[in-house]
């Protein structure tokens, strides 16, 4: 399967998640709906929703409230973002201007403050206790996530572990409440094997994005080369450089992190390269595609299983 053809298997679902955010950014102040109509004409590729249909019509569900629940993982999901880029001083995502880069950084946490308590109170009219729990609980995961990669920035000893732990935190775990809020919408036997899924499709799908910060252009991939190294980040392929290059290369990676200086940026891009870092990076999200793949084996057959098991597998080959 290819991304459209999994698309079309929650064609109209998709489209009506799109038209549930347009309709419930409503406000009474014209700012917020200003931004949140530039967000939505942003676009992306809604991984994060399109999951949760699919992991509910996976798991049996008939009804429309995944409609709604794919709509709020979307929102927070947002919400994350625009608060990243304020944190990361970032200008470019997705190849326009990020909200703190077109307004301020003011409007862009008041704008991210509104999103999470708008989508809060969506969680609510679900009337789901479980649901509300996988809502609250992910949250705070994803907030210490966030936290964890500040800790690690700009310290070059980060080990691959502290690396995976901010990754199954900060990407993964939104993408185990979107599928974990699908099963319960559907058959609550699958929860588990739905989390387990989206955690390791949501590692492969990190891996591969910072693998791309060193094979891609800003052009591909809607943001700079080099923003993870200038944001003083210790992704896998910087870790994994650093462990197998002359300690003189090594060197000038680990200064590079410490100062998020991008004075050597190309240099570090071949010793990526030159090293196997980039093999390795993209071995270790294999391995995570398979994790995700085989967590979906309860699970009965469908077409909705096979868009799952589909984009478990197109994490790897992923450009932007």
């Amino acid at each position: 399967m290819n991304f459209q053809q999994i698309l079309a298997t929650v064609a109209d679902d998709f489209a009506a998640v799109d038209h549930f955010i347009i309709h419930h950014l409503d406000s009474r102040v014209p700012l917020i709906m200003q931004v949140g109509n530039y967000l939505v004409e942003g676009g992306g590729k809604r991984l994060r929703p399109l999951v949760c249909l699919l992991a509910a019509r996976a798991t049996g569900y008939q009804g429309d409230q995944h409609i709604s629940a794919a709509a709020i993982i979307e929102m927070l999901h947002t919400a994350t973002l625009i608060h990243d880029d304020v944190v990361d001083e970032s200008d470019l995502r997705r190849g326009r201007a990020t909200v703190n880069s077109a307004w301020n950084n003011a409007t862009a946490v008041l704008v991210g403050d509104f999103l999470i308590s708008r989508a809060f109170q969506l969680i609510v009219s679900l009337k789901s206790q479980a649901i509300s729990e996988i809502m609250s609980d992910s949250t705070c995961i994803i907030a210490e996530g966030e936290v964890l990669q500040l800790i690690n920035q700009r310290d070059p000893e980060t080990t691959e572990s502290r690396y995976m732990d901010v990754i199954y935190g900060k990407t993964a775990q939104l993408f185990a409440a979107a599928t974990e809020t699908g099963a319960v919408l559907g058959d609550a036997q699958f929860r588990e094997a739905m989390k387990n899924y989206a955690l390791h499709f949501g590692a492969a799908f990190q891996i591969i994005d910072d693998v791309m910060d060193y094979t891609s252009s800003a052009e591909v991939m809607g943001k700079n080369v080099g923003d993870d190294l200038a944001e003083g980040k210790p992704t896998l392929p910087l870790i994994q450089a650093m462990k197998v290059a002359t300690t003189e290369d090594a060197d000038i990676i680990r200064k590079a992190i410490k100062t998020g200086g991008l004075e050597h940026l190309e240099r570090i891009i071949c010793l990526v390269q030159e090293t196997g870092a980039l093999e390795y990076c993209h071995q270790r999200a294999v391995e995570e595609s398979d994790l995700a793949v085989a967590a979906l084996a309860p699970l009965p057959n469908s077409v909705y299983k096979e868009a799952l098991e589909g984009l478990a597998k197109l994490a790897l080959n992923r450009v932007s």
